[in-house]
């Protein structure tokens, strides 16, 4: 426990023990440390608690969508409610994420909070008021002894110097026997010097040897002080790590969803719904109310009616109804509409199914009962996603379609002489304004300034027919593109 002494620094510490001036530093920084600790461990808990908060909405966003696409889609059945199941289970599990947000937040965040606040006192001029009454006890502590030391520092460097001294004298009065121009009298300076210098070195060890002693018994005091002191921080350093402890076991269990009850119930009933799926009684199902276990309607024998047999001309066409409404039935095994899960009614909005454009004949009659319909190849029912069970699919025998055989070309393939003529569409060369991403099945998708083929003019709806430089024939908005000049 020596050190070197220097007057313009005071002591210098020459080891790193703790009994060393000023290196109680250590145990008093911890304290500070301890608050950091304290605000890092809720920063931690902070941001696992908005994780699980993302994940739950996450979850809640994927089980939404998904649920819509399969109820939407083709799936039907015990199939149909056992992939349900998953979206059910990311519904439950996505509240126990939210719950174990909460557990988090309001319960650990809260804890570690209201004990650093009364653990850690601020002071108004700054710092703990733990961390100076543990700066102030140790420095009283060190204080005495700290005194002492200095004292064997200076009786050390008195003595030290003392004895270089001597030395030097002793060198002076070697030399100067040797030296004949010496008179006797410098010769008896010189030895006078000397002796000075060995009382010298006397006194100042007999100080120094007596400075040490006082410092070593007061040693043990010093210890016991010191010992004392840090012990105090021991104790309020051992109340926040027991502390940080029960705090982490209680995270553990608000994360830890395996022991949960309810966490176990979800997957239980997860598996008993997707045990439930039963292929023999989805294909049942399906043959009842999608195939002939179906109802039909079979066509009878029915007296004429004016009034149900009336064709209906081309102005009464087109102030149709916004709801078209599909009687025909397929006999020949083609595509038939395919029903919602709750009802049979075959009818399609006109939204999904275009209005029928005719030309109009200044030679036809109201009541004229061998008008015809003209229909551009456009008009038609767009495609519909595969993911939509309400999806409609026509019908041979609707009037409102191309393969009429009461349409402008007769059964036997002679035209009306009373219908306008359509003039074939020119095909011209046009380039994408902007990009386009086709909806459905029949639309075409582009970038802008691609090129593409027009065939056929702009329909009241604004959709053009065209074909891609791959081959690919589709619709598209019309004022996407601009002729290539």
């Amino acid at each position: 426990m020596s050190g070197s002494y220097d007057d313009s620094v005071g002591l210098e510490v020459s080891s790193d023990s703790f009994w060393e001036v000023g290196n109680y530093k250590r145990t008093v920084k911890r304290i500070d440390d301890g608050h950091r600790l304290c605000n890092d461990l809720m920063n931690c808990i902070h941001e696992r608690a908005r994780i699980e908060k993302g994940y739950a909405q996450q979850l809640t966003e994927w089980a939404k969508r998904w649920k819509q696409l399969v109820e939407k889609g083709p799936q039907y059945g015990t199939v149909e409610r056992a992939w349900c199941a998953f979206m059910s289970e990311a519904e439950k599990v996505s509240e126990l994420h939210l719950e174990v947000k909460g557990s988090l937040m309001n319960e650990d965040f809260e804890k570690i909070k209201n004990w650093q606040k009364e653990a850690f006192h601020k002071q108004m001029m700054g710092g703990f008021k733990e961390t100076k009454e543990a700066e102030d006890g140790f420095r009283k502590a060190q204080k005495p002894w700290a005194k002492k030391l200095k004292e064997v520092e200076a009786a050390k460097k008195a003595y030290h110097a003392a004895c270089k001294e001597e030395k030097l004298a002793i060198s002076r009065e070697t030399n100067s026997k040797a030296d004949p121009a010496l008179n006797p009298e410098q010769l008896k300076k010189l030895q006078d010097k000397v002796e000075r210098s060995k009382q010298d070195v006397l006194k100042t060890k007999e100080k120094y040897e007596k400075s040490l002693k006082e410092l070593d018994n007061a040693t043990p005091q010093y210890m016991e002080n010191m010992e004392q002191v840090f012990e105090q921080c021991q104790q309020f350093e051992e109340k926040r790590l027991r502390f940080f402890r029960e705090v982490l076991l209680e995270v553990q269990k608000h994360l830890d969803l395996s022991n949960a009850a309810s966490y176990k119930n979800i997957y239980r009933e997860l598996e008993q719904n997707i045990k439930t799926a039963d292929a023999i009684e989805d294909l049942r199902w399906f043959r009842a109310n999608q195939g002939p276990g179906m109802s039909m309607n079979w066509p009878q024998f029915e007296e004429w009616s004016a009034d149900l047999n009336r064709t209906l001309s081309r102005r009464e066409k087109k102030k149709a109804s916004d709801g078209v409404t599909l009687t025909g039935i397929n006999q020949t095994g083609e595509q038939v509409s395919q029903p919602n899960k709750h009802s049979s009614s075959l009818s399609v909005q006109s939204n999904t199914v275009q209005s029928v454009q005719s030309s109009y004949n200044p030679f036809e009659d109201e009541e004229d009962t061998g008008s015809t319909v003209s229909e551009k190849e456009d008009n038609k029912i767009k495609n519909v996603s595969s993911y939509e069970k309400n999806q409609s699919y026509p019908t041979d025998w609707s009037d409102e379609e191309s393969n009429n055989p009461f349409s402008s070309t007769d059964a036997n393939g002679d035209t009306n002489p009373f219908d306008e003529d359509t003039p074939p569409a020119m095909e011209v060369r046009v380039r994408a304004l902007y990009d386009y991403e086709g909806q459905e099945q029949d639309e075409l998708s582009f970038k802008a300034g691609d090129e593409l083929t027009k065939m056929e003019n702009e329909d009241e709806q604004g959709w053009c027919k065209g074909r891609l430089d791959n081959g690919q024939v589709g619709l598209y908005p019309a004022n996407y593109v601009e002729p290539i000049q």
